[in-house]
């Protein structure tokens, strides 16, 4: 998830993201201020629902949420502030945000996956495998893009029989490699 770093004004602590990203705008949809979303959070339902505050582009924009519908798959949105298309136009391409605080509470053993970007990635043997990235989502399981100390890149799934733990407070990722996942 894309964020923006945390300032001492926020609350957040130092190096967490204040926002995260919650999906990008599209094109207009008919006359009536709807746009098209491309949704990158899970439980949109829940992040997006009328009423909510959510913040738009990158001067994160507060607009609320006016209405929400699904059209195939994807989500066309309106916000209170822009009522009609020609008002609407603008957001094209803009990102959507959340602030952090707004975010539900997870339990024990979830955690945000913005909060794992920039983590360091080591194997159960101690060795040093580089920063975790960019996760992928696929349709089985989220995969981590790991950057090597060389500039290459490794793919490790995020399942339980490669990710052995998540130390946020150490900032590191244990991981056990399975035969063939490095290059």
């Amino acid at each position: 998830m894309a964020a923006k770093n945390a300032s001492s004004e926020t609350g957040s602590p130092p190096g967490e993201p204040v926002f995260v990203t919650l999906g990008r705008l599209g094109r207009p949809h008919g006359l009536k201020g709807e746009i098209r979303m491309s949704v990158w959070t899970d439980s949109p339902e829940e992040r997006l629902r009328v009423g909510a505050v959510v913040y738009v582009g990158e001067r994160r924009t507060p607009a609320v949420v006016r209405s929400t519908r699904w059209n195939r798959d994807i989500l066309l949105i309106a916000f209170e502030e822009y009522p009609d298309r020609t008002a609407v136009e603008p957001l094209r391409n803009q990102q959507v945000y959340l602030p952090v605080d707004a975010l539900p509470p997870l339990s024990e053993d979830e955690v945000y996956a913005y909060r794992l970007l920039g983590i360091r990635v080591v194997t159960d043997e101690g060795r040093s495998l580089g920063i975790l990235r960019e996760i992928l989502e696929t349709g089985a399981n989220d995969v981590y893009l790991v950057e090597t100390a060389e500039g290459g890149e490794i793919l490790l799934p995020d399942i339980d029989e490669v990710v052995l733990q998540i130390d946020l407070e150490a900032g590191e990722m244990r991981v056990h490699l399975l035969e063939g996942l490095l290059p």
